[in-house]
């Protein structure tokens, strides 16, 4: 393995596990934050901010290019970008961001909206990886290595043993959830681990985009689908609104004849996309059958390829 910072293309370790709220000893409790998931890269000149596909994020948020001055040495953080409104995460605001591409309103909506970034991890610390640290070790060499915190840039807070309280002051707070990790994990690069756990107060999944239906009251009904291995399996569809950039690129998917997968006979008059886009879905819960309870829209992820969205 050569040196990760010169290198950089880290893919970050994932939530492998969803349940509900639980009290442990053996875990430690975060705020899920509704934002970007995204691998800081910070020594004594640079900051630089990958997503998880590996692209440049700092063009986006140009207000965080100096976050670097805020650690004592050389160290790759993972962590979340998100921009605070009301005094929580909008991820629709850090969603805006990041698809905007013209500087000069990227400037303006820095301003007007300031992206930050929180870490919750550490997987390198002067000149050598930090991975194999157990996550309470890391925690504390995290803590060390931020010089001082600021609005743009911050660590993440965690209880220890009080789950449940904790989870209840989340959805109290009208916040997404908490996550739960083992106190003695170990960061693993590109993998889906139960060592984290998200107890969530809405439940989300991500979907490839594969059709749409138009309706006539301004409205459009998204087919969806997930993949079982290399099979794109039909999930049901999630009503959208035909204004808006995520609808106008929805549009604008190359057309197919027929699906990518088997769907139900009440789906005739979809227009089929090629399946290249992921959404976000939010739903209260999921039926025996696996359909959606009062599904709503969240988002596009353009930082998620279609084959990562996995059949849950």
């Amino acid at each position: 393995m050569g040196d990760l910072f010169l290198e950089k293309g880290i893919k970050p370790m994932l939530i492998g596990a969803e349940g509900d709220a639980f009290d442990s000893d053996e875990y430690l409790y975060e705020l899920k934050l509704d934002g970007e998931r995204c691998i800081a890269y910070l020594d004594a000149n640079v900051t630089d901010l990958r997503n998880k596909r590996n692209i440049k994020m700092l063009p986006k948020v140009p207000e965080l290019s100096q976050i670097h001055q805020q650690v004592t040495t050389r160290c790759i953080l993972d962590g979340e970008l998100a921009v605070i409104h009301n005094g929580k995460p909008d991820f629709f605001l850090i969603q805006k961001r990041s698809m905007m591409s013209n500087p000069l309103k990227i400037e303006l909506e820095s301003q007007r909206h300031p992206a930050c970034f929180t870490a919750f991890d550490i997987l390198y610390y002067d000149d050598h990886p930090v991975m194999d640290l157990p996550l309470t070790a890391r925690k504390k060499l995290l803590e060390s290595v931020i010089r001082e915190e600021s609005s743009r840039f911050a660590r993440s807070r965690h209880i220890e043993g009080q789950g449940i309280a904790f989870y209840r002051l989340a959805e109290a707070q009208d916040l997404e959830g908490i996550v739960a990790k083992r106190k003695d994990s170990k960061y693993y690069f590109d993998k889906r681990t139960k060592d984290w756990i998200k107890c969530k107060y809405l439940k989300d999944s991500d979907y490839v985009i594969c059709g749409y239906i138009p309706k006539d009251n301004s409205m459009t009904s998204i087919i969806l689908g997930q993949y079982r291995g290399a099979q794109l399996i039909y999930k049901g569809h999630v009503t959208l609104g035909v204004g808006g950039d995520s609808f106008q690129k929805i549009l604008g998917l190359p057309r197919i004849k027929q699906p990518k997968m088997i769907v139900p006979d009440e789906n005739e008059n979809t227009v089929w996309v090629k399946p290249e886009l992921v959404c976000t879905v939010k739903y209260m819960m999921k039926t025996e059958s696996g359909s959606l309870r009062q599904p709503v829209f969240k988002c596009l992820r353009e930082d998620k390829r279609p084959e990562e969205c996995k059949e849950d």
